[in-house]
């Protein structure tokens, strides 16, 4: 499952969670650290490993 970064709107604190695509495009997402629920998903850089060499 993927893992998202968030930002709160109300406590300004960054949190991530694990989800499901379904369950991020049904929204809902609540700020663990303030219960805050104006929360925008945050820009985070990624990479994947794989077995070939470039």
């Amino acid at each position: 499952m993927p893992q998202y970064v968030f930002l709160c709107q109300d406590c300004h604190k960054e949190f991530t969670q694990i989800l499901h695509i379904a369950d991020l495009e049904k929204g809902g997402i609540v700020c663990p650290h303030c219960g805050g629920k104006r929360v925008t998903q945050a820009v985070t850089a990624f990479s994947a490993v794989t077995s070939k060499k470039s």
